[in-house]
């Protein structure tokens, strides 16, 4: 939002105030001002010329000489635009100007003919030529006939203003005009708003003998009005008009279409001038689009409406999109001599759909969008209809033609005084509080320990009393606000055991050697069914997209982490290692409520885990090195003693190298290699990936470190080798053996698996080591040989297991 310095002092007494200030207070109030444009900046020289005399060029057809008063003296300048013409007044650039690009303006001569100076167009004062009518481009700049040679002729074009760009937040549509700035300033330096001029003549004709409205689905228009004015002259807009419709970015097309867009910028309501001659008929009908209906819009481009949106017609063809933008068939023309003005209130919701579906965002169907104040919604046909009186010499007809009713806004907020001093630490008084919630132009009314506040139709946004204590605390000013300590028992701060293994995970993860990257939290259907954790919940689908590709929440890390290792493929990086730490999303239980977020960790692995060097060989990322970082993870978190590995086949995975991870009989993760089909989609090299639900990782409390003093007994090592089925998996093996060797085996692990000669084709050897202690006496060969005889025995009967000869 571009907010002109010099219109909002049409409003409220600004004469003691520089922009400067006004941005500051703005900024301080939560209305934040971005930067200052100063389009005057680096110029100077440029006065108010009339031309006196305009003759060819003796030597350039395409010249003119002209003698130009410029206050002071009579200088000759050469132009070369084909609009000059004695009489004019025009501005004059005189030699020694710098004007915006750096361009120095000197005495010269041009074919032998001398110039002192530059007759100016717009673009060469400074503004954009996308903002220019198109009669005004490549034209010079013609100022008012009763202007005096010599004055500035900057303040005349309005150029020496100061434009204040806002960055507003979606909750103040009220600022989105230059009167709900002014209410702003009108708060915060306590003085009065001087509204518009609204007031126009009428002619006994009433305009409901012209026009008749019908409206069909009231909740998409719950109120519509429509004014007549005859005998309009279309033409170019005042120089005024233009120069603040384009200070404000907006091209100026015509006076009629100028006015509708003035008004919007000042009252913030959308209006529509449509030519009633070409309109089609005396009847405004407003209903929902056909399916596959058409319509051409003033734009020049045909769209193709969907039964959710909204049109007005004439009673058979649509003529425009309801809160978006007309349509070319009643298009205000040069030959327009009634205008059908519209003013209205559409429902938000079907105007944003509209507008999103057909990438079609105006400066109307913004505001629409975001909320309407209902009553300035007359108040700003009447304010259009008086300066079509004025600028085009309308006649207007009297009444507005109806169909529903402004909706009545009767918000109250009760605010208790306590409750706002306590909140925000200060000592307000009544008074003090009552006062600014005056000037904010809300009413009050006391009803002992509490006020009852009611909220003009202009704050959408106040709704809660925390709202209120908002606005008084803006208006008080953040900067008084008292700075105090939190109230409670005094502690030193200190991470949550949570907070202390997240960062325990990311710097393993970190020291590990991956790397952290952040991807999307929003995908795409097809993604959102990859690598799911626990299948069978439904995707999360936004209600408005902003593509289909961000339409869903994502339910597993690894589809997005895969689509990085991709990218980093295409530019030459083949060894991949990244992690991330966040957060996926699944239906809650009754499908009713928010999505419940649960907190996930996931990596990839693709390439070389450990580059070649002089005196080692290049390692490649494999299974076991997934593994291996689970575990290391696990233990981190002090889950290692609890996991085990499972192996089960998962969709996207390779059927053979994937596994779960369990704790406690619940599964809460998975690893092992994409399925070979999918990394050649991807153009990926074998790559690994593992996903666990940190959640579990993260739900132990601190535990006392506990030391054991260092043994004082020997240990004894006995190497166990068995052949079993191929189908059996290591880790059943190991939990025999542990079961059975009792509570002397201090460690084991695997140190060997051999499948081939000397072994039936269906059957494998492992062989472990296996480390015994005793803590209170040294261990004897008898003690050893009989836990191996348990040991044999269990696996012999519950494994079919044997000993490896």
């Amino acid at each position: 939002m571009l907010v002109s310095y010099q219109w909002l002092a049409d409003y409220i007494d600004l004469s003691d105030v520089t922009p400067e200030d006004v941005a500051e207070r703005l900024t301080r109030a939560g209305v934040e001002v971005d930067r200052l444009h100063r389009y005057h900046d680096g110029i100077d020289g440029v006065v108010v010329g009339e031309v006196l005399e305009v003759v060819p060029h003796p030597e350039a057809k395409k010249l003119t000489v002209c003698q130009v008063d410029t206050g002071d003296e009579t200088q000759q300048i050469i132009c070369g635009a084909d609009n000059v013409k004695q009489g004019q007044k025009v501005a004059v650039a005189l030699p020694g100007t710098t004007l915006p690009g750096d361009k120095k303006i000197e005495e010269t001569v041009i074919r032998g003919e001398s110039s002192a100076g530059m007759i100016c167009a717009l673009d060469e004062l400074g503004f954009s030529d996308h903002l220019l009518a198109k009669t005004e481009q490549d034209q010079i700049v013609e100022l008012p006939s009763d202007t005096a040679p010599g004055l500035d002729a900057l303040e005349i074009l309005g150029l020496n203003d100061v434009m204040m760009e806002l960055d507003l937040t979606p909750n103040r549509p009220d600022c989105l005009n230059m009167i709900g700035i002014a209410y702003e300033l009108s708060a915060l330096l306590d003085r009065p708003i001087h509204y518009p001029d609204s007031t126009h003549g009428v002619i006994r004709k009433n305009a409901a003998s012209r026009v008749s409205v019908e409206v069909i689905n009231g909740e998409d228009v719950p109120y519509y009005g429509a004014k007549v004015i005859d005998k309009v002259t279309v033409a170019a807009s005042p120089l005024w008009l233009q120069t603040r419709l384009m200070a404000a970015g907006i091209r100026p097309i015509n006076n009629i279409v100028d006015i509708t867009n003035f008004v919007l910028l000042e009252y913030g309501q959308p209006l529509h001038a449509f030519d009633y001659d070409r309109f089609g008929s005396d009847r405004i009908v407003t209903r929902r689009a056909k399916q596959e209906e058409k319509i051409q819009t003033l734009d020049g481009q045909e769209r193709t409406l969907s039964n959710e949106d909204v049109l007005i017609t004439n009673g058979e063809d649509p003529v425009a999109l309801a809160g978006v933008m007309g349509g070319a068939s009643a298009e205000v023309h040069a030959g327009t001599t009634s205008v059908l003005l519209e003013t209205a209130q559409f429902d938000a919701l079907r105007v944003r759909q509209t507008s999103r579906r057909l990438g079609l965002s105006s400066e109307s169907s913004q505001r629409f969008e975001k909320g309407l104040d209902f009553e300035r919604t007359p108040e700003a046909a009447e304010r259009a209809a008086a300066l079509l009186e004025e600028i085009a010499g309308g006649v207007v007809l009297k009444g507005t033609v109806e169909e529903g009713a402004l909706p009545e806004f009767e918000q109250e907020v009760h605010l208790n005084l306590g409750r706002l001093n306590m909140r925000l630490g200060t000592a307000l008084g009544v008074d003090e509080v009552e006062d600014i919630l005056q000037r904010l132009g809300l009413i009050v009314t006391d009803i002992g320990d509490e006020w009852r506040v009611r909220i003009p139709s202009r704050r959408l946004d106040i709704t809660i009393e925390e709202d209120l204590i908002e606005e008084v605390a803006r208006l008080y000013g953040y900067d008084r606000i008292p700075t105090t300590l939190p109230v409670g028992a005094r502690s030193a701060g200190a991470l949550t055991n949570e907070q202390k293994r997240r960062r325990k995970i990311r710097r393993f993860l970190e020291s590990a050697g991956l790397q952290e990257a952040i991807t999307y939290s929003l995908t795409s259907a097809q993604y959102a069914e990859k690598f799911v954790l626990h299948q069978g919940e439904e995707n999360m689908r936004m209600l408005m997209p902003m593509s289909e590709e961000r339409a869903v929440l994502r339910r597993s890390l690894i589809p997005h982490l895969l689509d990085a290792a991709h990218h980093n493929v295409n530019r030459q990086i083949p060894n991949i290692s990244l992690f991330e730490l966040g957060a996926i999303f699944e239906p809650d239980s009754d499908h009713r409520k928010q999505p419940e977020e649960h907190l996930h960790v996931a990596g990839v692995l693709s390439g070389q885990w450990f580059n070649p060097t002089w005196n080692s060989e290049e390692v490649a990322a494999d299974f076991y090195v997934v593994k291996g970082i689970v575990e290391g993870l696990l233990q981190q978190v002090g889950k290692e003693g609890e996991a085990k590995f499972r192996a089960r086949k998962r969709e996207g995975m390779h059927p053979g190298r994937s596994a779960d991870v369990i704790i406690n009989g619940e599964v809460v993760g998975f690893l092992g290699q994409i399925h070979p089909l999918d990394q050649e989609a991807q153009g990926l090299s074998p790559t690994y990936v593992f996903e666990l639900d940190a959640e579990s990782l993260l739900t132990v409390d601190d535990e006392v470190l506990r030391y054991q003093p260092l043994p004082r007994f020997p240990t004894i090592r006995r190497d166990l080798a068995v052949v079993v089925d191929v189908n059996i998996v290591s880790a059943e093996v190991e939990a025999v053996i542990v079961e059975a060797a009792g509570k002397w085996l201090e460690d084991i692990y695997l140190f060997d698996v051999y499948e081939g000669e000397k072994v039936e084709s269906d059957k494998k050897s492992l062989a472990y080591s296996l480390l015994f202690l005793n803590r209170e006496r040294t261990l004897t060969d008898e003690d050893i040989a009989s836990i191996h005889e348990d040991i044999v025995t269990s696996l012999r009967t519950r494994l079919g297991a044997t000993l490896r000869e």
